[in-house]
């Protein structure tokens, strides 16, 4: 297997560490196959959409979800650091309103399976950081939502010392307690 995959304190959010190989030219490893994908996590994500954004050094973005056309995130970073972070908003579910966060960096290559029914977001540790995602749905700026990035009901523990910077959309971000969320 190209990978290892280590369930997290909500076991449907999945850390990937790739195998790398490397020698004093750099070195290589497979980002994504669907077939090693699906045979080691049991999921079988069909992505429609890749995603690549840069950000400055204390810029956190989400936490986001679409309330219909929920996504899938296959999630990593190919410059810098960030802190990652998934909130399961799967009422039905026994962490419902529970979080789990991965620090996310070039230099560990690892990845995260955020599934559907989650929000999803970041907060960059490093001077910048590229982030790249693959999505298993469109994105549907209607359907998209906010959840507030400090909501105490949630608790997420975001590993910054000052203010992050936001967009005017999570800047108005939905309390738990009033947030559209999934059965």
């Amino acid at each position: 297997m190209p990978f290892t995959v280590t369930p997290t304190a909500i076991p449907d959010v999945l850390v990937l560490e790739p195998k790398v190989f490397g020698d004093a030219r750099g070195f290589f490893y497979e980002s994504f196959n669907a077939r090693d994908f699906a045979q080691a996590t049991g999921i079988d994500a069909q992505f429609v959409q890749d995603n690549h954004s840069k950000s400055a050094k204390g810029v956190l973005r989400g936490l986001h979800y679409q309330i219909q056309h929920a996504q899938g995130k296959l999630v990593r970073v190919v410059q810098g650091r960030v802190f990652d972070v998934a909130v399961d908003l799967r009422k039905s579910s026994p962490t419902f309103g529970k979080w789990v966060g991965v620090e996310l960096s070039a230099e560990n290559r690892l990845q995260l399976w955020v599934p559907p029914g989650f929000a999803h977001g970041f907060v960059v540790l490093s001077e910048s950081a590229e982030f790249l995602y693959k999505t298993t749905d469109y994105w549907y700026p209607e359907h998209e939502r906010s959840l507030l990035w400090n909501d105490p009901a949630i608790g997420v523990d975001w590993p910054i010392d000052a203010p992050p910077q936001l967009a005017v959309k999570d800047q108005a971000g939905k309390l738990l307690a009033h947030a559209e969320v999934f059965d």
